[in-house]
């Protein structure tokens, strides 16, 4: 993989200043490539019409540009164009199947205990509103996936089980065993792929879930923009969620048709340019290649890793860096996470997140205030995890 060819993509990467920008903040928006922004444009320039509505050039224009984005999305997770709702976010996507699957007083959804807030509060509103049981799965002490407690929680025989695939906290992918297990017990499967889609090949098919959610802005893709996997075996199970224009048919003073999967779930005028952009997203990380970023993030893991282990007082959140993907989430005894986060920023230029990840039901479990999270990607170098390395020590030093 050429990194520094990779590099030439970004913009942001490529300003001149004192101190460039390392950029380690992935896991909450990743960088866009020319790419992307040139293809977004491209809309914005030359065919800025409506979808679907318009019969003159432009309008055909568009249309035929959202179709093939569509297409493009549904090729990156081997998913049909029409199991493909185009959403905001992650976290409308699985608001969407919240609200929709039919969830009633008594039901049982299954989430783990590493879930981020879009993958918890839904449940937490649907148990206050209609009385489901929200039943947690709990990880393992070094925050692997628990199996025994997985079965055990099937005793309860959930209607859905809703999981994080990788963990923003930590970076660790839910085993396949454990997505499999659950769709045998004969519930509805979702899986949170946020974090999995913008660095490891995604396969719905393979995978056997019947939901799946990602963002494009983690995905080298624009912000408000989003997919939620619907599989054609289950999309009758989902009622009406927001309707409105394009999402019928035909509508009377007294009555309406609903349109097919997915326009009915897509209300009103949708983000064109975002899917447009995201499909070139898509395209771009599979012309890289998947399993070559993520060899790429472990291989850079497991430097960080080495290389700041040995720092006085550090904990690490998650289990051996072979298994953290890009992430590394940390605590240095003595010092604040958003001190940490402060000084990388100020003296190295180096920019990081820190706090509790959106993650707080984890945290406060464990009476953690946060942690300082270090996320690589495609366009990190070992140049700059050795900077990073470098100013933690010094980091460290001052703290105490």
């Amino acid at each position: 993989m050429n990194t520094q060819k990779i590099r030439d993509d970004f913009a942001i990467l490529n300003v001149k200043q004192k101190k460039p920008l390392i950029y380690m903040d992935s896991a909450c928006m990743a960088l866009k490539p020319m790419q992307v922004v040139e293809a977004m444009h491209e809309y914005y320039d030359n065919y800025p019409a409506c979808v679907g509505r318009s019969m003159h050039k432009l309008g055909r224009a568009a249309t035929e540009a959202y179709a093939k984005a569509r297409q493009r999305v549904a090729r990156f997770i081997n998913a049909k164009p029409e199991e493909i709702i185009f959403t905001r976010n992650t976290t409308e996507g699985i608001n969407i199947v919240a609200r929709t699957l039919g969830l009633e007083h008594g039901d049982v959804v299954l989430t783990t205990d590493k879930e981020h807030n879009s993958n918890l509060l839904p449940w937490l509103l649907l148990a206050k509103e209609r009385g489901i049981h929200h039943h947690i799965v709990h990880s393992n002490a070094d925050n692997t996936f628990n199996m025994p407690n997985l079965e055990k929680a099937l005793a309860d025989t959930p209607k859905l089980i809703s999981m994080v695939h990788t963990s923003n906290i930590d970076g660790y992918t839910t085993p396949s065993e454990a997505i499999k297990r659950a769709h045998d017990s004969g519930a509805f499967v979702m899986l949170d792929a946020a974090q999995s889609a913008p660095h490891m090949p995604i396969n719905v098919r393979k995978m056997n879930v019947d939901f799946l959610a990602f963002s494009g802005h983690k995905m080298l893709g624009p912000t408000g923009m989003g997919v939620l996997y619907v599989s054609q075996d289950v999309v009758d199970e989902l009622g009406e969620f927001m309707i409105g224009g394009e999402t019928v048919v035909n509508s009377t003073y007294d009555s309406y048709k609903l349109e097919k999967p997915p326009m009915r779930f897509e209300a009103g005028l949708q983000n064109y340019a975002g899917a447009i952009g995201l499909a070139a997203a898509a395209e771009y990380l599979e012309k890289v290649g998947l399993d070559n970023i993520h060899k790429h993030e472990l291989e850079l893991t497991a430097r960080l890793t080495e290389g700041i282990e040995n720092i006085p007082g550090i904990s690490f959140i998650g289990p051996a860096a072979e298994l953290r993907g890009g992430v590394t989430s940390f605590n240095v005894k003595g010092i604040d996470a958003h001190t940490i986060a402060v000084m990388l920023d100020e003296l190295a230029n180096v920019a990081i997140r820190s706090g509790m990840h959106c993650v707080h039901s984890w945290f406060n479990a464990r009476n953690l205030k946060g942690s300082a999270r270090a996320s690589l990607y495609l366009y990190n170098t070992k140049e700059e995890v050795d900077t990073f390395v470098e100013t933690m020590k010094r980091i460290a030093k001052v703290g105490k």
